[in-house]
């Protein structure tokens, strides 16, 4: 082969290293959940609310969220933040850094660290005392392991009820 054929051969691996190196980060970029499969959003419920601490201006709670995935893939959780409204009024928000990995069909736990304003708390407790429920709302972002060294934000919102009074 001569001079000109070995420059040409050279030329195409090249070119080829380079394809397949583009190829190879993008599917890096589709993340565990792998080309042609959809990320569901995970539904996310509250498992339990307790107040940690209550000062003049703010009280500090800790909620604990259950996270169902419903994914063929497991989610590695890196944190997450939300905002939890009672009654339909804001009522605390808060983030968490805990990492945790929730199964493919399984589910996890993910304790964060909410405040409550005393305007805000006053405002979603107001009717508290002649309702025998509270209705509630999380919306918030949860941020999973991605592709490319990025963490992907899958949003969320979750409702349902609080039980003021025991059964």
């Amino acid at each position: 082969m001569g001079k000109k054929g070995e420059v040409m051969k050279r030329k195409l691996c090249d070119s080829l290293s380079y394809v397949m190196l583009a190829l190879l980060a993008a599917a890096n970029l589709f993340g565990c959940a792998g080309p042609g499969k959809h990320l569901e959003p995970p539904r996310i419920a509250l498992a339990h609310i307790e107040v940690q601490e209550s000062r003049i201006f703010e009280t500090v709670l800790k909620i604990d969220l259950r996270v169902f995935n419903t994914n063929e893939v497991p989610l590695e959780v890196k944190g997450l933040d939300c905002e939890l409204e009672i009654n339909g009024r804001r009522f605390a928000q808060g983030v968490s850094d805990v990492a945790i990995h929730i199964p493919a069909q399984g589910t996890g736990v993910i304790p964060v660290t909410v405040y409550s304003s005393l305007v805000d708390m006053a405002r979603g407790l107001l009717k508290a005392q002649t309702q025998e429920k509270l209705q509630y709302k999380i919306k918030g972002r949860l941020r999973v392991e991605g592709g490319f060294m990025v963490p992907s934000i899958i949003p969320f919102t979750s409702d349902g009820e609080i039980p003021l009074k025991a059964p």
